[in-house]
């Protein structure tokens, strides 16, 4: 199979089917997944330029990033970028589906490119306790947890992603709220989206709250279309909501945008508490309230990690890092 025989069962041009394959931000999602699924169905193997192998063979380091659409790990790509040039260190960053395997990636790319080390922007838990130990470079998970796993060459860095739910609902509920939706992710145990969940249900349980999951909740993909939609459909349900608690920032700004096309005022009419603290949330209108996660330790640990293990094969580390609520204008305190 060519990437000419990918177009045509794609339905995408050939120079389209290529961007895909490398990973070029610069493509839909929809045009992405289509590609993607031909590819493996087909179970295709790019062979990739012999020149750029011998270039980047056994040199560089390589970034792989978890969601096109994640605007903290494009934070965190430009500081972990920044951190590597100033130990002199080449890297190279592959952009992956929300969905994708990323660590049969990293075993496909290990073998054609032979990086010296592996540093995760997200993943999922699932996929490394299935064939991560198919990986023998040092390895760092960046906003999951490894510790459970059990592996000598990865180490880990996150926040407390359940903690900082539990911040975010109780916030919600000091300020009179007691009908609150939550929006967005991905629940499988082996996701951060499950974690903040589980915080979520936490707080409720503390206030003596009902919580319906049914209701009350509705997954989303991490980007603004897709919590756009999330939104109608969870007050289709829930019409009662005072409050949503989107679980990444980017979602927050779907959530705004969709109560404004429902002619409701945020925070008069809805408020709204989202996650990560990136830029974007001081620009809204109204400014976000959202949980504040400290990129700057996440980048310089997770860099730090992987550098001393290259060097010296160290002991796996697994941190967490702090977390801070940073009050906006999105939220409304009721009356009681």
């Amino acid at each position: 199979m060519t990437i000419k025989d990918i177009a045509r069962l794609s339905g995408c041009g050939v120079a389209t089917v290529s961007r895909v394959l490398n990973h070029h931000p610069d493509v839909s999602e929809k045009t992405r997944r289509k590609v993607m699924a031909v590819v493996e169905e087909h179970e295709f193997q790019p062979n990739n330029n012999a020149k750029h192998l011998k270039q980047q063979a056994g040199t560089s380091i390589a970034i792989l990033v978890k969601g096109t659409q994640n605007m903290l790990f494009a934070d965190l790509v430009e500081q972990v970028q920044a951190l590597l040039r100033d130990s002199d260190r080449d890297a190279a960053v592959y952009y992956l589906d929300e969905d994708a395997n990323e660590v049969a990636y990293a075993i496909q790319l290990c073998r054609e490119r032979k990086p010296v080390g592996v540093l995760f922007l997200g993943g999922d838990l699932e996929f490394f306790q299935k064939s991560f130990a198919q990986l023998q470079v040092p390895c760092v998970l960046l906003t999951n947890s490894a510790r459970d796993l059990g592996f000598d060459n990865l180490s880990s860095m996150t926040t407390d992603d359940e903690q900082a739910a539990f911040q975010a609902i109780d916030y919600l509920v000091q300020k009179g709220h007691r009908a609150i939706g939550v929006l967005g992710g991905n629940w499988s145990s082996s996701q951060i989206s499950y974690r903040r969940l589980q915080g979520c249900r936490r707080a409720f349980e503390h206030h003596g709250l009902p919580f319906d999951p049914e209701r009350q909740a509705q997954p989303s993909r991490y980007s603004m279309a897709d919590a756009y939609a999330a939104t109608k459909r969870l007050l289709e349900r829930c019409p009662e909501l005072t409050a949503i608690f989107a679980m990444s920032d980017v979602m927050a700004v779907g959530v705004i945008r969709a109560l404004r096309d429902l002619d409701k005022r945020v925070p008069e009419d809805i408020s709204v508490v989202g996650y990560d603290g990136i830029s974007i949330g001081r620009y809204t209108i109204p400014r976000l309230t959202t949980i504040c996660q400290d990129t700057r330790s996440l980048a310089e640990q997770g860099v730090d990690l992987l550098l001393r293990n290259i060097r010296h094969s160290g002991q796996p580390f697994h941190g967490v890092v702090p977390f801070r609520l940073l009050d906006g204008e999105s939220v409304a305190e009721l009356s009681t």
